[in-house]
């Protein structure tokens, strides 16, 4: 089976579940920042996750993943929204191909998915995700702030492509970002 490769990375939310680990704060934190029945785009969605929660809060949902394997794990334990295989530089081309919307209201990039960009893409990334954010539209980030791509270098990018910094925070549980925090989750947003 393609998802073999992954037993490691699936077990290991597993394991948080059955230990009573709180996996949906993420979800939460983008349902309260899109009106129900919002499109939101889950960026590099590996297992589905979040995708799947959001889609159960009432959104039309769609995940877009580079790797099969993920995709495959995705559609097997969530049947409710689609997942596709495809790079994000190429995701206008991938949702248009799947018959899937290309304009959507909130774009989430939840699980470090910034950092394990191929470096120097980022930028480019913003550009083409912020495209696809209907006018006012938020992309929402979280991150590890001890990777080489910083909170610095992501303001830097989202300005010149054309989305502003609305709101950052430590957690998403909405705990105060400092320089400090271990953890960034960004909001961005795009002009109305």
């Amino acid at each position: 089976m393609v998802g073999d490769k992954w037993d490691w990375y699936v077990n290991r939310f597993n394991r948080q579940v059955a230990e009573g680990n709180d996996l949906e704060g993420e979800a939460r934190f983008l349902d309260m920042m899109a009106d129900r029945g919002s499109t939101i785009l889950d960026g590099g969605c590996g297992t589905g996750r979040v995708a799947a929660a959001l889609h159960r809060m009432g959104h039309r949902v769609v995940g877009l993943d580079r790797d099969a394997g993920l995709i495959e794990i995705a559609r097997r334990r969530y049947p409710g929204p689609p997942f596709l295989v495809g790079d994000l530089l190429a995701a206008p081309q991938a949702l248009a191909a799947a018959g899937q919307p290309t304009g959507f209201d909130l774009v989430a990039l939840p699980g470090n998915v910034m950092v394990y960009l191929a470096p120097g893409t980022e930028r480019d990334v913003l550009a083409v995700l912020g495209g696809l954010l209907r006018p006012g539209g938020r992309l929402v980030t979280g991150f590890a702030t001890d990777r080489d791509y910083t909170v610095t270098a992501l303001a830097t990018d989202a300005e010149a492509v054309g989305l502003a910094v609305e709101h950052r925070f430590a957690t998403w549980h909405l705990d105060p970002w400092t320089p400090a925090a271990d953890w960034a989750v960004t909001v961005l947003r795009r002009p109305a």
